[in-house]
C-alpha cells in the first residue's frame, strides 16, 4: 500500500512537473529568470550603476546602521502624558498614503521623508460613512470635529438628518458639536485657516449645522428652500452662528459667499460687532496686521478658493501662502494663555486631484507640509498636542518600474501597446478623455503634452468629468501629549474624542480626570 502510494505521489509530481513546463511559452525556456520576467515585463534587463551619490546604499552597513538608529529612536522615546494647552490639527484634503509618497519623489527624492512623517506616532482612520464606503469631506468634517459619523454631504448634524432636508437644518436636536466649540466652553480659544473657501465642507465643521454642504450662501440656500425659509448658510453661521461667532482667527477664500445683497454682505456686519474685529484681504495686509490691536481675525484672499501656489507665484498674486497664514493665526491664538484649538486645511490637495492635476496636488501636499514644519518650530512638544491627517483619499496610483532618478511627472516605461505610461495616474477622471482615443479605442500617448505645465493632467482609466475620490483608510501622524493614543487602526471620529481626552475638554474621558 505504502509502494503504490509513494509510486502515485512519484507520477503526479513528474507529470506535474511537464504540464507546467510545457504550458511555458517557449522564451521562457531561455531564461533563468523568464517567470520574473512575465510577471513583470517592464523591470530593465541590465543592472543599472548607482549614481555616484547613491554608492553609500550598495553597503550592508549604511542600512544596518539606520535601521539601528531608528530601533533606538523608538526605544528612547518617552511618551507624553502632560495635559495638552493647545492643540492643532491638520488636515490634507484628499491626501492619501498614495499622494503622500508622490510628493516626497516631488520634493526630493524617494528616501525623502515630508515635516509630518517625522511625527513619533502614526495610526489609520477609517473613512467610511453613514450611507456609503467612500466620503465627501462634509461627513467626514463631521466626524473628525464633531465626533459622530453621518451622512453624506451634511455637516454638524447627525445621521438622523438627511441630506438637502431644509427642516432637518433647522432641528437643533440634530446637531452635534465640534473639538472647537469644546474647547472654547472650557475657557480656550478656537480658530481656522483654509486655501479653499472659509465657508467649503472642511472648515464649516468646526462652527456649522446644515443638511447641505452646498449652502454656503444665501443665493445658495435659496436655490432649495426658497426665501425666508429660515435656513441660515453657512457664511452667515461663520458670522452670526453660536459658534462661528466665537472664533477667533478665520482664514481663506470666498468672498463671493458673504454676500447677501447689493447694499448688505457678511463683512460689514463682522466688522461692525467690534471696533477690535480685524479684517484683511491680501497678503500685505496680513504680514503687517499688529495681532496686538486685534481681538479677532478675519482673512479672506480671493473670491473664491485661493489659488494654487504654483499660479499665486505664476501670476505674482498678493496671496498668503498656507505657511504664512499658519504662523499668524499661531501668533494670534498665543495670546491666549488658557490655550487654544486651532483647525488648518491644505484643501487644494484634493481639488487639483478631482482634475487629475497630479502636480498641482503634490505641490499643495510640500506647501502643507512647510506650514507644518513652521507650526513645529513656533510651539513645543511639551503642551502642543498636533495631529496631522487626511479626510479622505483619493483614486490616485503610483505605479511601476520607474528608475529611481525619473522624475515624478515622468513616464515610468512601455506598455503593451508600445505606448509610454506614467508613474502617476488615476482609475477616473477628465484625463480619460484627454488620453484616449475613443473613436479607435486606443490610448494617446501621454507623453504628447508637457507635464510641467500649470494644469497639465494625468491619464485615467475611466470618463469622469471630476475624478472620485479613494475608500482606503489614511494616516494619522501625532507629536505632542498622549500623541500615542493615535496609533493602530480607529474609527474616523475617535479623533476628536482623543484630542479633547489629551486637551481636558468636552464631556467625555479627560486626561485630568482623577
Amino acid at each position: 500500500m505504502r509502494i503504490s502510494h509513494c509510486f502515485l505521489l512519484v507520477v503526479f509530481l513528474v507529470v506535474g512537473t511537464r504540464t507546467t513546463v510545457d504550458s511555458m511559452p517557449k522564451r521562457c525556456l531561455e531564461s533563468e529568470d523568464c517567470y520574473e520576467r512575465q510577471l513583470h515585463p517592464d523591470l530593465p534587463s541590465v543592472t543599472r550603476v548607482s549614481p555616484s551619490n547613491r554608492s553609500h546604499e550598495e553597503l550592508n552597513s549604511y542600512w544596518l546602521d539606520q535601521a539601528k538608529s531608528f530601533v533606538v529612536e523608538k526605544k528612547d522615546h518617552i511618551r507624553n502624558t502632560k495635559r495638552a494647552k493647545n492643540a492643532i490639527f491638520f488636515l490634507g484634503d484628499g491626501m492619501g498614503l498614495t499622494t503622500i509618497a508622490a510628493a516626497r519623489v516631488y520634493s526630493g527624492g524617494v528616501e525623502k521623508k515630508l515635516s509630518f512623517e517625522e511625527f513619533p506616532y502614526t495610526g489609520l482612520s477609517k473613512t467610511y460613512c453613514v450611507d456609503r464606503m467612500v466620503p465627501d469631506s462634509a461627513t467626514t468634517s463631521t466626524a473628525y470635529l464633531c465626533g459622530v459619523k453621518a451622512y453624506t454631504g451634511t455637516i454638524g448634524m447627525n445621521a438622523q438628518a438627511k441630506r438637502t432636508d431644509c427642516e432637518d437644518t433647522k432641528n437643533s436636536t440634530k446637531y452635534v458639536y465640534s473639538i472647537g466649540k469644546w474647547a472654547m466652553d472650557a475657557g480656550k480659544s478656537a480658530g481656522f485657516v483654509t486655501t479653499t473657501t472659509v465657508s467649503h465642507a472642511s472648515p464649516a465643521g468646526l462652527y456649522a449645522h446644515t443638511a447641505e454642504r452646498s449652502w454656503e450662501s444665501e443665493k445658495n440656500v435659496e436655490q432649495n428652500c426658497g426665501k425666508n425659509s429660515g435656513v441660515q448658510p453657512i457664511a452667515e453661521q461663520l458670522i452670526h452662528g453660536e459658534v462661528g461667532s466665537r472664533l477667533k482667527v478665520m482664514m481663506g477664500g470666498g468672498k463671493a459667499n458673504f454676500v447677501r445683497s447689493e447694499q448688505t454682505n457678511l463683512i460689514d456686519d463682522y466688522k461692525s460687532q467690534s471696533e477690535k474685529n480685524a479684517f484683511v484681504e491680501t497678503r500685505s495686509e496680513l504680514m503687517k496686521l499688529n495681532i496686538k490691536k486685534a481681538d479677532r481675525l478675519l482673512g479672506v484672499f480671493a473670491e473664491r478658493h485661493l489659488s494654487y501656489n504654483l499660479e499665486a507665484i505664476d501670476k505674482r498674486l498678493d496671496q498668503p501662502t498656507l505657511e504664512e497664514m499658519t504662523k499668524k493665526a499661531i501668533e494670534f491664538m498665543q495670546k491666549d494663555k488658557n490655550g487654544y484649538f486651532l483647525f488648518i486645511e491644505g484643501g487644494r490637495i484634493d481639488m487639483a486631484h478631482h482634475d487629475n492635476e497630479a502636480k498641482l496636488s503634490m505641490d499643495e501636499t510640500e506647501q502643507f507640509s512647510k506650514a507644518i514644519k513652521a507650526a513645529r518650530k513656533m510651539t513645543s512638544e511639551e503642551d502642543t498636542l498636533i495631529i496631522v491627517s487626511a479626510d479622505h483619499s483619493h483614486a490616485f496610483s503610483f505605479a511601476g518600474y520607474a528608475d529611481r532618478d525619473e522624475e515624478i511627472t515622468g513616464k515610468a516605461g512601455t506598455a503593451n501597446d508600445d505606448l509610454p505610461y506614467m508613474s502617476l495616474s488615476y482609475a477616473n477622471g477628465p484625463g480619460f478623455q484627454k488620453y484616449y482615443d475613443t473613436e479607435n479605442h486606443l490610448r494617446i500617448d501621454p507623453t504628447s503634452t508637457d507635464k510641467n505645465e500649470l494644469h497639465s493632467k494625468w491619464p485615467a482609466s475611466a470618463p469622469f468629468s471630476s475624478a472620485a475620490h479613494g475608500g482606503e483608510d489614511v494616516a494619522v501622524y501625532a507629536s505632542g501629549p498622549w500623541a500615542h493614543l493615535f496609533t493602530g487602526v480607529y474609527e474616523q471620529n475617535t479623533i476628536p474624542h482623543m484630542i479633547a481626552y489629551a486637551m481636558c475638554v468636552g464631556d467625555g474621558l479627560k486626561s485630568c480626570d482623577k
